[in-house]
């Protein structure tokens, strides 16, 4: 792979986290919501981490979810933070995950978002920090484990972001 396209990859990455910022931030209705939206960003993002972690870095991860973090006024860094934990885990997760079915993949997604999840209300918690009630964070956590089969599919399908082969990881220095 050239590093043009590796380049282009980590673009197209920050401009589909620019694009979920922008379409959630939209005023579609001047109504309030009864139910809280999927988070489509912590779905693809996971997505892209599964599939080709060279193409989500660390720095950018941390870039986005610091940025949606100030644009949707959520405590500044404690999402970002999370999602980077919850990342890590999944790409130590991965090579063992390239073989697995797409089951065990989306169980360690849903695993993933529930700990966020848990970790972050925690967090605010024992911070004393005013915290959104329970039941639509609930909401949209099961709501975002339920979209994450149609983030995958987008990224393989539409985006054309595969899982690594054994070949492709050796190239990039990750394990086999």
């Amino acid at each position: 792979m050239s590093p043009s396209h590796l380049w282009l990859m980590r673009g197209a990455f920050i401009g589909l986290a620019l694009l979920a910022m922008f379409c959630h931030l939209l005023p579609l209705s001047t109504l309030p919501s009864r139910l809280a939206p999927p988070d489509v960003l912590l779905a693809f993002t996971f997505a892209w981490v599964l599939r080709r972690p060279d193409y989500a870095p660390a720095l950018s991860i941390a870039f986005v979810f610091f940025l949606a973090d100030l644009l949707l006024q959520r405590p500044p860094g404690l999402m970002a933070a999370l999602v980077l934990l919850g990342c890590t885990y999944l790409m130590t997760r991965a090579a063992g995950m390239r073989e697995a079915s797409f089951a065990g993949e989306w169980l360690a997604v849903c695993l993933t978002i529930i700990g966020i999840t848990v970790l972050n209300r925690v967090t605010l918690w024992v911070l004393a920090v005013d915290q959104a009630q329970l039941g639509p964070v609930l909401i949209q956590m099961i709501l975002t484990m339920l979209f994450y089969p149609v983030a995958a599919l987008v990224t393989h399908f539409v985006l054309r972001v595969r899982k690594l082969t054994p070949g492709d990881a050796e190239a990039i220095g990750a394990r086999a």
